[in-house]
């Protein structure tokens, strides 16, 4: 599935079952609990943390759901997620060309 197949899938699931999109100021919200849960699950698997009992090492599910709230507030905005890709890989190439080849700390 490309970038832009997955904001068509998105819209059209929003639309058929979602009713509406929520206010993009809800769906911030949403994405930053999304991105906690993510963070969660990140500092057990490889922190210091350890999981509770019973809870369980979903690492790909808490990243599809910061990528679903993510997608969905680039529907509502307007953003197309593939042509902004394509330009943040373009400047960071040319900002970063060098930067982390001569970066000892990576060596």
């Amino acid at each position: 599935m490309t970038i832009q197949e997955a904001q068509q899938t998105v819209d059209e699931w929003i639309k058929t079952y979602g009713v509406r999109y929520f206010s993009e100021l809800t769906n911030m919200a949403v994405l930053t609990e999304e991105v906690g849960e993510l963070a969660r699950v990140i500092a057990r698997k490889y922190g210091d943390q350890s999981f509770k009992a019973g809870e369980k090492e979903n690492l790909g599910e808490e990243m599809a759901d910061v990528l679903w709230v993510l997608i969905c507030l680039a529907n509502q905005t307007g953003v197309d997620l593939t042509e902004e890709l394509k330009k943040s890989i373009e400047k960071k190439t040319k900002r970063d060309a060098e930067r982390h080849i001569n970066n000892e700390k990576l060596k």
